[in-house]
């Protein structure tokens, strides 16, 4: 006895789904710059780490003996596998057959990917490349009758925002559900040129009398300008070194804390430091040198650049140690917040609570933007909601008071409720309110009745400036203390040692805001 034609059959099946679309399809991908979907898998995983499930899901054709004739393979790859030697889950569209739209077999494979990540509690990689919906207008015609929309998969996918790390790679025409898989992510990317994401693409818009290409309504250029999704990568080579990248700083789930990696150095010149700040108060300075020299070199992922642009948010090492990083930019709106920015530092912060990550925050804030144009597009509000996800955080927080600290906005730099690390460079100032916005309102009498109203300001801010002084703020223990510049890498360096046994594990109070 042998089981020797089923052995055959098994390898025949094996082999057609290897096909994927078909060899005129997949060329036809390639020529479009896109990887078929089994290279990028190889690449975006450890070589030879992945393990297919239902490898032999799809559509077979078979002649009148009941013999197979033929397979299309499910256009939704899922299987486990390693990343750096770390178990994820990985879920990977086929755009080569039927457009990465729904079969037969897409939505229940779609299900267990999720479900796999959740009960197994591993990191999922989505690489996405088609809708992932519902498919063509023409399956009304095949089904006989049209569908509700039920999204089985988003309690699953709202679930695993609150336990696993997610990462979504858009590397095709990404629309529909396959759009919003991508924005339900801790972290998303998208590739220049050759990846677009849309509610409803080109045709569909064009019906409503906006004619565009792919890229003018849904390229990288717009949504990493928007929030919808993080990053623009060059190549998808790039977007799966990002990813990687990313995995590399957050545990597998929130049931552990974030690995170790290997102890790092500062950049050597600290003392450099002492001079990033300029005297001028109204001179800008770059502030994305600062943080790269005080944390591990190189150590420094910035995440969002071009969006929300007052705030600088990413993930970096101390000694070592994985932390969420906040920095004001003062070339964008002074470092004021208005939505976005808001919005982008609310999204890392719950980040940071979920999966147990400290917070770094180097601030220089001066306060919420201002103007008809800020209270037209609700900068309050979002900016209220990232003061609460501020006091609800759980982790612990250093706070470097750069350079201003003001208003609303400026008390947000920590969650006042708790002990946390805080210390002011010389160059830091603080109040309710700027000295040179709030002089004209508190002594206008005064400079109203004043024979040289230009020479009583001067007067006024130069007396009121002598008392806004950091060191007299220190002297009534308004701030903790006041370091020199160059010794902020050892403040960082004790903030992460004690700090590091205190980041437990588990559910966050609430769930991940995508």
């Amino acid at each position: 006895m042998s089981w020797q034609k089923e052995l055959d059959e098994l390898a025949l099946r094996k082999k057609l789904a290897a096909r994927m679309g078909g060899e005129e399809k997949v060329k036809r991908h390639r020529d479009a710059g896109r990887l078929p979907v089994r290279e990028r898998i190889e690449k975006m995983l450890d070589p030879g780490s992945f393990r297919e499930v239902g490898a032999l899901a799809g559509s077979a054709q078979y002649d009148a003996e009941g013999r197979l004739v033929d397979l299309t393979p499910s256009n939704l790859l899922i299987g486990r596998g390693r990343v750096e030697g770390r178990p994820v889950v990985l879920a990977a569209d086929d755009f080569t057959v039927r457009g990465g739209a729904n079969d037969g077999a897409v939505g229940d494979n779609l299900v267990e990917s999720e479900r796999m990540a959740q009960d197994l509690r591993l990191p999922l990689l989505r690489l996405v490349d088609g809708t992932g919906g519902g498919g063509s207008v023409r399956n009304i015609e095949i089904k006989g009758h049209t569908l509700l929309p039920k999204l089985r998969m988003w309690p699953l996918m709202a679930q695993n925002l609150a336990a696993v790390p997610v990462v979504s790679l858009a590397l095709g025409s990404v629309a529909g559900l396959g759009a919003a898989r991508v924005a339900a992510s801790h972290y998303s990317v998208m590739v220049r040129d050759t990846s677009q994401l849309f509610i409803a693409g080109p045709p569909v818009v064009a019906r409503i009398g906006q004619k565009l290409e792919k890229n003018e309504l849904g390229g990288s250029e717009v949504h990493t300008r928007n929030g919808v999704v993080d990053d623009e990568a060059e190549s998808e080579e790039a977007a799966f070194a990002l990813a990687r990248r990313f995995l590399s700083y957050l545990p597998r789930s929130v049931a552990e804390a974030p690995p170790r990696g290997e102890p790092g150095r500062a950049a050597p010149d600290q003392d450099w430091m002492r001079e990033a700040v300029p005297r001028d108060p109204r001179s800008v300075y770059k502030m994305r040198p600062i943080v790269e020299r005080v944390v591990d070199e190189g150590s420094f992922m910035e995440i969002g650049r071009r969006w929300g642009r007052a705030v600088i948010t990413g993930l970096a090492r101390i000694d070592g140690w994985p932390v969420a990083v906040f920095a004001s930019d003062p070339y964008q709106y002074g470092g004021g917040w208005d939505g976005p920015a808001a919005e982008k530092f609310t999204r890392l912060l719950d980040l940071a609570q979920t999966f147990h990550l400290p917070v770094v925050n180097f601030v220089d804030v001066p306060g919420f933007q201002i103007g008809l144009q800020a209270e037209k597009s609700g900068a309050m509000r979002y900016g209220v909601r990232a003061l609460t996800a501020v006091a609800q955080s759980t982790m612990p927080w250093c706070s470097i008071i750069v350079r201003k600290a003001f208003g609303v906005a400026g008390g947000g730099h920590q969650n006042a409720g708790r002990h946390n690390f805080r210390y002011a460079w010389p160059s830091a100032q603080w109040g309710s309110l700027p000295v040179e916005g709030g002089l004209e309102v508190a002594y206008k009498a005064e400079i109203e009745a004043a024979d040289d109203p230009a020479e009583k300001t001067r007067q006024i801010e130069d007396r009121v400036r002598s008392l806004a002084s950091p060191f007299r703020s220190a002297e009534a223990f308004v701030v903790e203390d006041i370091i020199d510049p160059a010794e902020t890498r050892a403040a960082l360096e004790e903030f992460v040692a004690l700090t590091a046994p205190l980041r437990g594990a588990g559910p966050a109070a609430f769930g991940y805001r995508p």
